[in-house]
């Protein structure tokens, strides 16, 4: 008896073994690496596809949503273009936050993520854009399509979050938010990941 087509015999790797998804860029798999529940920072890592203890949070802040990265992104040349106060890409797959109504207090899942904006942020010189997206199936977020209809409150939350995760006492943050936007710029940043990822890793 032969395997069915869509069954793995190994764990796909979460970053190159999974789809960015058919409906991208307005709506991509996100796979979560992180909640609003962990006081510790979690990141795939890279050779295993396993989560990795990266390190406690460093300060009292807490993820304000889910957070995770679009399989089969990339950041480099294409993601620093868009982002011109960058010196270059981060080297890494593409960053998400996915807001939903009913809490998810486990991560290594995988969801489908309506795009509404993201975060333009500069980390150390390097472009580390954050996706903003909704969980599509959510009836809670169903009207949201576009930054405006994420409460300003909640875009605050987020973007205080990233500007201060990595602070370290005593020292000024190496993190900063140019600008928030829309989901058109966000569709472009996708994309440049996407062409990114297929030149570095074919």
């Amino acid at each position: 008896m032969a395997f069915p087509q869509t069954f793995y015999r190994w764990r796909p790797h979460p970053w190159h073994g999974l789809e960015v998804g058919d409906d991208q860029p307005r709506v991509v798999n996100a796979y979560i690496e992180m909640t609003p529940y962990d006081n510790v920072k979690y990141e795939v890592d890279k050779t295993t596809g396993y989560l990795r203890v990266d390190r406690p949070q460093l300060t009292s802040s807490m993820p304000p949503t889910l957070y995770g990265f679009v399989p089969q992104t990339y950041c480099a040349a294409r993601v620093k273009a868009l982002s011109p106060t960058s010196e270059k890409g981060d080297d890494d797959p593409l960053d998400i936050c996915v807001i939903t109504e009913r809490p998810i207090n486990r991560g290594e899942v995988i969801l489908r993520a309506r795009v509404v904006g993201g975060l333009q942020m500069i980390d150390n010189g390097e472009a580390d854009d954050k996706i903003i997206a909704v969980l599509d199936n959510d009836p809670f977020w169903k009207g949201a399509n576009d930054i405006d209809d994420i409460s300003p409150a909640l875009l605050e939350r987020i973007r205080h979050y990233f500007e201060t995760y990595k602070l370290l006492y005593g020292q000024p943050s190496k993190a900063k938010i140019e600008k928030i936007y829309g989901r058109e710029h966000a569709f472009a940043v996708i994309g440049a990941a996407m062409e990114d990822y297929t030149e570095q890793f074919g």
